[in-house]
């Protein structure tokens, strides 16, 4: 599936997704001049930190409120090199209901380019680490935004 396929589907079911726009600093590249991988996941934070945001249901404000998410699968896969002074897109898609876990996509492109795919899994869970029901909150701005 081509970017342009990928966004026409993420409208066509109104998935839920935000975008951050990034600028690659010198430091977050190696010796070959290319994006170090690590990166693309500080970069995937903040794309999903936008998503809790937009979504009205602030990360901060989660975790005041005794729930967690902490990451229980990260994976991603490149496609194309990104480089110092790019400017990017990071993507970040919620694409089914969330219940005790939730998993969000991303897609990192530049320009029409798509360079790097990702996923995330994360439990809910309170501050001692039980695993725990999605606040009602959450689920109600999620059902408001999205109509999977």
């Amino acid at each position: 599936m081509i970017l342009g396929d990928l966004v026409m589907f993420r409208k066509m079911v109104n998935m839920l997704s935000s975008k951050v726009f990034i600028k690659v600093r010198y430091q977050e590249t190696d010796q070959m001049g290319v994006v170090y991988h690590g990166n693309y996941f500080t970069w995937f934070e903040v794309s999903r930190i936008e998503l809790l945001d937009q979504l009205g249901c602030r990360y901060r404000d989660l975790e005041k409120e005794g729930f967690m998410l902490p990451v229980l699968h990260c994976e991603a896969k490149f496609l194309m090199p990104a480089r110092f002074d790019d400017s990017l897109e990071v993507i970040a898609t919620i694409g089914e209901i969330p219940r005790a876990r939730i998993t969000i996509s991303y897609e990192v492109t530049k320009g029409a380019d798509l360079l790097a795919r990702g996923q995330t899994v994360h439990a809910f869970t309170d501050t001692s680490g039980k695993l725990v029901r999605p606040p009602e909150r959450f689920l109600q701005a999620f059902s408001r935004h999205s109509t999977i």
